[in-house]
């Protein structure tokens, strides 16, 4: 049975312009386990990761806007509150769709930690988008009252930005191996994991930060020794120059030829970015190893080489 993780972006969890209640983020999970269930029958061995930037951002705001009532949670915390809430979704949504296939294979969530650096740079340029779009106006009203670092997401509006660190090692590894071993689906690095540092005594501490999905995704499918790393996204395939006349989607590259695409800037920072590099760190780190770009509805498809992007070595 070929093991595969696969990276879900936000267009699975919650619809980019629909409303962000909990009925709507179910909706849409349910859609989106459809497509994981078709996966599971044509029979992967699955484990699921996560982004969380909508959902996180929101939970902050709720936080910050309740002061008056009841403490604010710190950033740490909303992830594990994020991880949780979509986690519930996620098993909700996931069980429904295997029962009505006739599977009756359990989804279990691990709240996850991931280790990262103290000194990553990334903790003096915050990137990483959450929460809700602005507009220039809001955002720059945001930044002058709060402190927060903003900044325009790939033309699509503004959003409040934190740090982004690499992440170094999965916590909770040990149990999730455990889940997969048992024979279940397991949902983990939610949001990329909660970000923690190891202090003087080897103890684990909370940051505020945000680990890339994508890269998180990457360094479990690594641990977890997978066959395949499949990134969900927005479009079906990788494009260079993409929105332009002469835009060109890309079937099947080498680590080579996306390394080069990535000097060239090719990729938006934040959005095809931080795929790419996941996918060719994946795909080089073991021959026979392959990585997969495409959206959500050319999921299967794209595991039969007929859609998507495969970056290989």
């Amino acid at each position: 049975m070929e093991k595969l993780v696969i990276a879900l972006g936000g267009n699975a969890l919650q619809e980019g312009n629909g409303p962000a209640t909990a009925e709507a983020q179910l909706e849409v999970v349910e859609k989106t386990s459809a497509y994981i269930a078709d996966i599971i029958e044509k029979g992967y061995q699955v484990i699921l990761a996560h982004g969380n930037g909508p959902q996180v951002g929101r939970i902050v705001l709720q936080n910050e806007n309740s002061v008056n009532v009841t403490p604010a949670m710190p950033f740490d915390v909303c992830g594990a509150m994020s991880q949780g809430m979509i986690g519930y979704h996620m098993q909700q949504g996931l069980t429904k769709a295997l029962r009505a296939r006739g599977n009756h294979t359990g989804a279990a969530t691990v709240v996850t930690q991931v280790v990262v650096d103290q000194n990553d740079k990334a903790f003096l340029a915050p990137s990483k988008p959450i929460g809700p779009f602005y507009s220039e106006e809001e955002a720059k009203k945001l930044q002058a009252e709060k402190g927060y670092s903003v900044k325009e997401d790939a033309g699509r509006g503004w959003r409040r930005v934190v740090a982004s660190p690499m992440p170094v090692e999965i916590v909770e590894l040990p149990e999730v191996k455990c889940l997969i071993e048992g024979g279940f689906v397991v949902i983990t690095v939610g949001g990329g994991g909660i970000p923690v540092i190891r202090d003087a005594n080897g103890d684990l501490v909370g940051t505020a930060a945000v680990i890339d999905k994508d890269l998180a995704s990457e360094r479990l499918a690594e641990d977890l020794n997978a066959d395949a790393l499949l990134v969900l996204t927005a479009v079906e395939q990788v494009c260079l120059n993409y929105g332009k006349p002469n835009e060109k989607r890309l079937s099947t590259i080498t680590v080579a030829e996306a390394e080069q695409y990535i000097s060239e800037g090719h990729f938006a920072p934040g959005s095809m970015l931080p795929k790419i590099q996941a996918a060719v760190k994946f795909a080089n780190s073991k021959a026979g190893r392959r990585a997969i770009i495409t959206s959500l509805d050319k999921a299967v498809d794209a595991l039969t080489g007929a859609a998507g992007t495969v970056i290989v070595k």
